[in-house]
């Protein structure tokens, strides 16, 4: 009884935490996206952004899952959604490690 009030208290404080803290994060979130620009200054160019100068994030590449539905903090691209992506992030999350947690709970039962 005990830990199922701790594990729905922590479900409550992450969906809080993403869906509203979240609008008063730094627009800029990925410290490692900002340190790996230092040194170029960003061109805007029909083709998209562009880096002049030298740094490490002149040779990175597009991610993979880059143009996917939760891709940058937001929801489809629109980033005055993040408390949105952050609420479904996190239960993705939940759903994801509950049931994984749940199946082995079941089978170690049945050994």
């Amino acid at each position: 009884m005990r830990a199922r009030w701790f594990f729905v208290s922590f479900a409550l404080v992450a969906l809080v935490l993403a869906g509203v803290v979240s609008y008063f994060a730094d627009s800029s979130p990925d410290g490692l996206d900002s340190v790996t620009q230092q040194g170029c200054t960003a061109v805007e160019t029909p083709q998209g952004e562009r880096l002049d100068g030298s740094c490490p994030a002149q040779h990175a590449k597009p991610h993979p899952l880059g143009g996917g539905p939760l891709a940058g903090y937001a929801v489809g691209g629109d980033s005055g959604l993040t408390g949105v992506a952050g609420v479904l992030g996190v239960v993705a999350t939940l759903v994801v490690s509950g049931g994984l947690f749940w199946l082995l709970r079941r089978r170690s039962r049945a050994d």
